[in-house]
C-alpha cells in the first residue's frame, strides 16, 4: 500500500497534479478559530454542539469547540463554524 502511495506521489509531483486528487486526501481549512471547511470528507459520524466527528478516507477528523454549527454540508465538503478549541485527525 505504502509503495503504491509513493508511486502516486511521485507522479502526482510530475504531472504538477494536487496530491489530495491523487491520492483521495482530505483538504481541511481552518479559518483562525472560527471556521473549518473539510472537503473530500466521508460523512458525519457524531454531530453535538461540543463536537463533530468527520469520517475521512483514512481515519477521522474530530472538532471540539463551542456552538459548533454546520454552516454547510455538500456531498464533497463540510463547514463547521463556532469558537473551535481542539481540532484532532485521528488515524
Amino acid at each position: 500500500m505504502q509503495r503504491k502511495q509513493d508511486h502516486l506521489r511521485r507522479l502526482a509531483a510530475i504531472l504538477e497534479i494536487p496530491q489530495d486528487i491523487v491520492l483521495d486526501l482530505p483538504r481541511i481549512t481552518m479559518l483562525g478559530n472560527q471556521q473549518v471547511l473539510i472537503e473530500n470528507h466521508k460523512g458525519i459520524i457524531e454531530y453535538t454542539p461540543l463536537l463533530v466527528r468527520v469520517s475521512l478516507n483514512r481515519g477521522e477528523l474530530v472538532i471540539i469547540g463551542q456552538n459548533i454549527s454546520l454552516g454547510s454540508l455538500q456531498s464533497e465538503q463540510i463547514l463547521v463554524e463556532g469558537t473551535i478549541t481542539q481540532l484532532n485527525y485521528d488515524i
